[in-house]
């Protein structure tokens, strides 16, 4: 059977009108030609949808099951063709994103930079947080923070692979003080600790050792929020520090800092560009989404 979504169109009319006039004002059309398409289809059909009196126009038990059942197929019908319309648009507007302080394959610059260069009518504003908070009562489009950390109603996409928290500290510190084997030797050693702000504990340093995960509540001589500080104390050899390798990296790679006690140190899932389920994305942030999946493919 053909789909008859002229009356279709009209029926759903006069279930959400209430009347065939109304339902007519509401279409633009006369009342008689509301009259005859609903009867098409109801001929079509073989029953009565509509139970029609000179006031009003009640659905019968028919017309209410099919309505029931077709109201909610065409809003979805509405909202692919809204996402038609809008993958015309060009991407525009402010889109504003609340960035992990260690998202440093986000922060590093190509990632953004090409984002820009690909779609110049779009402006980014970047608020560096280690703050957790719900980005959509805070007026934020989207994140980007470790996948351990987000909450399950977010989709989320990768933009970095695995990573892992490594022990780090200068060679000279080590010359100095030793070099611990077991996490349980870091009360002994100079430590500098993360906090993201001055009401909370230190973070507590993250091992695993033979499948179990565990914690060590280091006392640490010099306690920031400031990751860069923790990075610049760690390489004049004020002790040890602890964090996301990748931060590391460069100084690793430099032979500036020394990573230790690896074997307690197993990957887990990255960063992730998250943003609350929608099924209309606005066009700036699809134009985000492709962008990263592209990077990362």
């Amino acid at each position: 059977m053909s789909i008859d979504l002229a009356g279709i169109n009209t029926f759903l009319a006069v279930a959400e009108a209430g009347s065939l006039t109304a339902a007519a004002r509401r279409l633009g059309v006369s009342r008689p030609a509301v009259s005859q398409s609903l009867r098409r289809l109801e001929d079509r059909l073989g029953v009565t949808l509509v139970q029609r009196t000179t006031r009003s126009g009640s659905l019968t038990e028919a017309g209410a099951e099919l309505y029931a059942r077709l109201a909610p197929a065409i809003a979805d019908v509405a909202l692919a063709l809204d996402d038609a319309r809008d993958s015309l648009k060009r991407p525009s507007g402010l889109l504003r994103l609340a960035v992990s302080s260690i998202g440093e394959r986000f922060l590093s610059g190509p990632l953004l930079a090409g984002f820009v260069e690909a779609y110049p009518e779009i402006q980014i504003d970047v608020t560096v947080t280690d703050e957790e908070f719900d980005i959509v009562a805070r007026g934020f489009d989207a994140g980007v923070r470790l996948g351990e950390v987000l909450e399950q109603d977010m989709i989320a996409i990768p933009v970095s692979g695995d990573q892992r928290h490594v022990v780090v500290a200068a060679p000279a510190y080590l010359e100095r003080h030793g070099r611990p084997v077991h996490p349980r030797d870091l009360v002994d050693h100079r430590c500098i600790g993360w906090r993201p702000e001055p009401e909370v504990a230190p973070y507590r340093w993250e091992f695993t050792e033979n499948g179990r995960d565990f914690d060590v509540a280091v006392a640490p001589t010099i306690t920031t929020n400031d990751m860069r500080l923790m990075l610049r104390t760690a390489l004049a050899g004020g002790g040890l520090t602890f964090g996301v390798e990748e931060t590391f990296r460069p100084y690793l790679q430099s032979g500036e800092l020394v990573a230790i006690m690896e074997e307690f140190c197993p990957p887990f899932p990255g960063f992730f560009l998250y943003f609350p389920q929608r099924r209309n994305l606005a066009p700036k942030l699809r134009a985000l989404v492709d962008h990263v999946r592209f990077k990362r493919s």
